[in-house]
C-alpha cells in the first residue's frame, strides 16, 4: 500500500506484532511505527525492537566468489512492540484484540508519538527524541519534588547532563545545593564558546550564570583559589556523636567512650567550648587510646572547617540561586561528616520554612550514600532521610553517580525520574534492571550500546523508557578529560629550564655551572695554634 513500509505477517498478538519490511532502509531498530486497529478505530503506536535479514537463494557459489549477484529476494523481518493509543479521556490503553496479518505498517508521524508517549506540556528542555526532532521536556516540579538521579559509566557524559538539568532549574529560578567533589559545576559560571556546531540543532544559544552561581570551599584560598567564598560549620559546643561519625571503622568503643567522658566534663565545667577544648580535655585521659583519638581531632582542627562564625544554611539556598560546596583539598573522611552535618542542617531548615523549596544535588553519590556491605559513610542516614521524606517539605535530591551497583538502593529507588546513560559493569546493569520500570532486554541491550551523549530517560511524566539525544548546554563545560600526553609533553620542555634557573638564583651561580663545595662549619686551626694545644695537653710537641 502507498507510504507503508511493510506488512504484518505470521501470528500476531495484543502486545507485539511481526511485520515484512518493505525496504532495507525503510525503518530501524527503535523507530516508531504505527498500525490502523479496526476494533478500536484508531492509530496504534508501537516500537521496533529488532529487525533480521535473510535470504533463501544465496548459494555457496557466490559465497566463494565474494559477492551476491541479486539481492531481491532478501526477507526483512522486523519485530514490533505495542506501546497504545490514547483514547478521549486522555488515557494509554493497547488493544484488545489481535492485529490482523497483512495489515499495513506505516512510520509514525511525530503528533502521534508525541501524544502517545506524553512528551506534551513540561517545562525543561532536555533534548530530542534520539533519531526525530521531537523535543523531550520534563515537569521541573516533578523533578524536584520526586527526585532524580543520573547513572553512567565514567566519560559517558553524566556530568554533562546534570549541566543541563541544572541550567534548566535556574532558567526557573529553582534554588540549587550542589555538592561538588571535583570542582566540575563552576564552569556554570562561563558561557559556552559558541563554536558547537549543534547548536542550531538543537536551537540553543551560549549563556552564561555568573551573577547567580556562588562557589564555597570548605578548605581555603590557596587550595581552592576559584572559590568565592569560605565554607565553615559551627564548631562551638561540638556534641561527641557529630565527630564520632568520621571515626574509622576500626575504631572501637573504647575511643568512643574516651570522646563521650572528654566531652561531659566539658559541658559540666564551662557553658561554652571549641574543638581545641575537646582535644585538650581527651589529652588529660590515661588511657593510651587516647593518641588516636588526639590525632583524628588534630587533622579536623588542621582543617579550619570548625568556626565559631559558621555559613548559615539560609545563604546556601536562595532562590534563583545555585550555590556549590567544592569539596576539592578535603580528604574522604572529612566529607563525609562535613554533607553529613550540612544536609541535617538543611532539612531542618526546609522543615521549619527557613528556606525555600529547592533541590540538592549530590554528585559522586556512591559515597556519600553507599549501599550497605561496600562502605561506611556518615552522610548515608541523612541522604536516605530526604530521599524518603523530603518531598514532604518540598526538598528534592538529583543522584549522581558512576556505579549505580554501590548507591542506596532505598536512595536510588525514591528517584521518579531516571537518566541512565552507557553503562558495561554487568552488577551495574544488574542493578539497573531490578530498579527500573519498563525494563526489557531491549533497554539492557541499548544501555551497553549507547553512544555518549544519548541517554535512556525514564520518568513518571513519560509513558516508556525513550531515548533522549541530550542538548548542548549553554554555559561551558567542566568536566573534560585531561589530555595527558600533551599536558606532560608541555611541561617536560619547560620543567628543567626553570628549575635550573631557580637553583641558580638561590645559589647565585649561573645556570649550568657546578654548585659551590659546601664550607666547614668550624675553619681550620692555624699551625702555632695546634701545636699548643697538643703540647698543653699532653705536656711536649709533636
Amino acid at each position: 500500500m502507498r507510504g507503508s513500509v511493510g506488512l504484518i505477517i505470521g501470528e500476531t498478538g495484543t502486545l507485539d506484532f511481526k511485520f515484512l519490511v518493505s525496504d532495507s532502509t525503510a525503518v530501524m531498530r527503535g523507530h516508531y511505527v504505527k498500525v490502523w486497529h479496526e476494533t478500536d478505530s484508531s492509530w496504534v503506536l508501537a516500537q521496533v525492537m529488532g529487525i533480521t535479514r535473510s535470504s533463501g537463494s544465496f548459494s555457496v557459489e557466490e559465497a566463494k566468489k565474494g559477492k551476491r549477484n541479486n539481492r531481491d529476494d532478501d526477507h526483512i523481518v522486523a519485530e514490533a512492540n505495542v506501546i497504545g493509543s490514547r483514547g478521549t479521556d486522555g488515557l494509554l490503553r493497547s488493544p484488545m484484540t489481535p492485529f490482523s496479518p497483512g495489515d499495513p505498517i506505516y512510520v509514525a508521524d511525530d503528533e502521534l508519538i508525541r501524544n502517545v508517549l506524553g512528551l506534551v506540556g513540561g517545562d525543561m528542555y532536555v533534548g530530542l527524541l534520539d533519531g526525530t526532532n521531537i523535543p523531550v521536556q520534563l515537569d521541573a516540579n516533578n523533578l524536584v519534588q520526586k527526585h532524580c538521579s543520573i547513572l553512567a559509566k565514567t566519560g559517558s557524559g553524566k556530568s554533562y547532563t546534570a549541566a543541563v538539568l541544572l541550567e534548566e532549574l535556574l532558567e526557573h529560578n529553582v534554588p540549587l545545593l550542589i555538592i561538588d567533589p571535583h570542582s566540575e559545576y563552576a564552569s556554570l559560571k562561563e558561557a559556552a564558546s559558541g563554536k558547537d556546531k549543534d547548536s542550531s540543532k538543537y536551537k540553543v544559544s551560549p549563556k552564561g550564570y555568573s551573577s547567580r552561581v556562588k562557589v564555597y570551599t570548605p578548605a581555603n584560598k590557596s587550595i581552592n583559589p576559584a572559590a568565592d567564598e569560605l565554607f565553615r560549620l559551627n564548631g562551638v559546643n561540638l556534641k561527641p556523636k557529630e565527630l564520632i561519625d568520621i571515626f574509622p571503622d576500626n575504631y572501637t568503643t573504647t575511643h568512643t567512650g574516651i570522646l563521650y567522658e572528654s566531652v561531659h566534663k566539658l559541658r559540666a565545667e564551662v557553658e561554652t567550648y571549641f574543638l581545641e577544648d575537646i582535644i585538650r580535655e581527651v589529652s588529660n585521659n590515661e588511657s593510651k587510646a587516647r593518641w588516636n583519638v588526639i590525632n583524628l581531632l588534630e587533622d579536623v582542627n588542621q582543617m579550619e572547617l570548625l568556626s565559631p562564625n559558621p555559613t548559615p544554611v539560609e545563604e546556601l539556598m536562595q532562590e534563583g540561586k545555585a550555590n556549590i560546596v567544592d569539596l576539592k583539598g578535603v580528604p574522604p573522611d572529612i566529607q563525609s561528616m562535613l554533607v553529613a552535618k550540612l544536609c541535617e542542617n538543611l532539612f531542618e531548615a526546609r522543615k521549619m520554612g527557613h528556606i525555600p523549596p529547592g533541590m540538592l544535588v549530590v554528585e559522586e553519590a556512591h559515597n556519600f550514600a553507599p549501599e550497605r556491605g561496600f562502605s561506611k559513610s556518615a552522610s548515608s542516614e541523612i541522604l536516605r532521610t530526604i530521599a524518603s521524606e523530603g518531598r514532604k517539605f518540598g526538598l528534592g535530591m538529583m543522584i549522581i553517580s558512576q556505579r549505580p551497583a554501590r548507591v542506596d538502593k532505598n536512595v536510588l529507588s525514591q528517584c521518579g525520574t531516571q537518566i541512565i546513560m552507557k553503562v558495561t559493569n554487568p552488577n551495574d546493569l544488574k542493578s539497573i534492571s531490578k530498579g527500573l520500570e519498563g525494563a526489557n532486554s531491549y533497554v539492557e541491550e541499548e544501555l551497553l550500546r549507547l553512544p555518549p551523549g544519548v541517554a535512556m530517560l525514564v520518568s513518571n511524566d513519560i509513558e516508556r523508557p525513550v531515548l533522549v539525544d541530550v542538548r548542548v548546554r549553554r554555559s561551558k563545560h567542566g568536566g573534560e578529560s585531561v589530555n595527558v600526553l600533551k599536558a606532560s609533553s608541555g611541561k617536560r620542555k619547560a620543567a628543567p629550564k626553570k628549575v635550573a634557573e631557580t637553583s641558580a638564583q638561590l645559589s647565585g651561580n649561573s645556570p649550568g655551572s657546578p654548585p659551590p663545595k659546601r664550607e666547614p662549619t668550624r675553619k681550620p686551626k692555624a699551625n702555632g695554634e695546634e701545636k699548643g694545644l697538643f703540647k698543653k695537653l699532653f705536656g711536649a710537641e709533636k
